[in-house]
């Protein structure tokens, strides 16, 4: 019995240890250069005292300037006209502008009765 066991064992253990096998050691790998030695210090000095090209947002860089469309003059004009267009975004802002009141009362009239109305008097004679 305790030898079945030891030959199943040595059995197992031969067949993982065939199994394993490590890769071969090759020696450190000859590497064969057109450049010189001293062009490739020059390139390192060059690429030391440049910008880091591994940095957030670096490939950014400073946007160009683009010639505008427009000149200063209108692109103020349409800046003031947006403006005064009110939210554009709230609700009912595309459904065209509000009517104005028309008023059948000069302003005259309406600054009396403001005026009465501020001292307590009830009724003007109109």
């Amino acid at each position: 019995m305790q030898t079945t066991k030891l030959l199943i064992a040595a059995a197992a253990l031969s067949a993982f240890a065939m199994g394993a096998s490590a890769e071969d050691y090759q020696g450190v790998l000859q590497f064969q250069s057109s450049a010189s030695r001293t062009a490739v210090q020059a390139a390192g000095v060059v690429a030391a005292h440049g910008a880091d090209p591994y940095a957030e947002g670096a490939s950014a860089g400073v946007p160009a300037v683009v010639a505008g469309l427009s000149d200063r003059a209108q692109a103020r004009a349409d800046a003031i006209a947006a403006a005064r267009a009110g939210n554009i975004y709230a609700d009912g802002a595309g459904a065209g502008p509000s009517e104005r009141f028309a008023s059948t009362l000069d302003r005259a009239t309406v600054r009396a009765q403001a005026v009465a109305t501020a001292h307590g008097i009830d009724r003007l004679a109109l």
